[in-house]
């Protein structure tokens, strides 16, 4: 499910040749870092959301010319996706959505359970009352995602909620890995999605949170690593669920 083979010899500074002349005001710098932020934020938005679909090609070319700007810009947004593992280069130099090997999808749920439990953990033991107000407002947002059934918004909510708690860890080195996995998570709930919100034998999404909330408010580490484990274990349950559904319906279907 995840290949996150980002290579790091990919050339942002590359524009076709082109250099950025001394005389360059900062106007037109700024511009292009305000678009290739653009760039950025739009594809990230489209790959999470499975609207750019894992293995689609990604030509810079076609970029620049669909979002109107020049390749410069378009590089280093997918220089920034590549490091987060949602783009991938293949050996030939092309560019694509970094594809969901669904084969490989225990692996990330075993990866994602032991961070997700360390960081709740280690938040358990370190937040601080501004940590845990931060917290407290992310989850308030996520339970409005949760209602309005806008997935996008539920997904990322769900992200900057356990992000916060990342960082209440008070450990940064756990951070970057924790948001790319969650960035992954991200995907495959948008792949489920329909199917947790509709199907009378799924998991509901709902309160998920506020047990595990309450524990790291009253510094219960060890029952902040139970409820984190047992949220993990939640996540694995509706994908398997989708999958197992969708599988019979295939073969019902044949």
């Amino acid at each position: 499910m995840l290949n996150f083979h980002a290579r790091p010899s990919f050339r942002a500074h590359d524009d076709g040749g082109t250099t950025m002349s001394k005389d360059t005001t900062e106007t037109e710098v700024s511009g292009r870092r305000h678009g290739g932020r653009y760039i950025y934020e739009e594809l990230r938005r489209r790959i999470l959301t499975l609207q750019l679909k894992p293995g689609a090609p990604l030509d810079e070319v076609s970029l620049a010319e669909q979002f109107g700007l020049s390749r410069s810009p378009v590089r280093d947004a997918l220089a920034r996706l590549i490091s987060e593992g949602l783009v991938t280069i293949l050996p030939n130099r092309t560019t694509l959505v970094t594809p969901l090997e669904i084969e490989e999808f225990p692996k990330y749920v075993s990866a994602l359970d032991l961070i997700q439990r360390a960081v709740t953990r280690l938040a358990a033991l370190h937040r601080t009352d501004e940590d845990l107000a931060i917290i407290q407002k992310a989850d308030d947002a996520y339970m409005r995602a949760v209602e309005s059934g806008d997935s996008e918004a539920l997904t990322e909510t769900n992200k900057q909620l356990h992000i916060a708690i990342a960082h209440a860890a008070n450990n940064p080195y756990f951070v970057g890995y924790y948001e790319r996995l969650l960035g992954e998570g991200q995907r495959l709930t948008h792949l489920h999605f329909d199917f947790t919100v509709t199907s009378p034998a799924a998991t509901k999404l709902g309160r998920d949170h506020g047990e595990l909330i309450d524990a790291i408010q009253r510094k219960d580490a060890d029952l902040a690593e139970k409820l984190a484990h047992e949220h993990t274990m939640l996540f694995q349950k509706r994908f398997l669920d989708y999958m197992r559904q969708n599988m019979t319906e295939s073969i019902a279907v044949s």
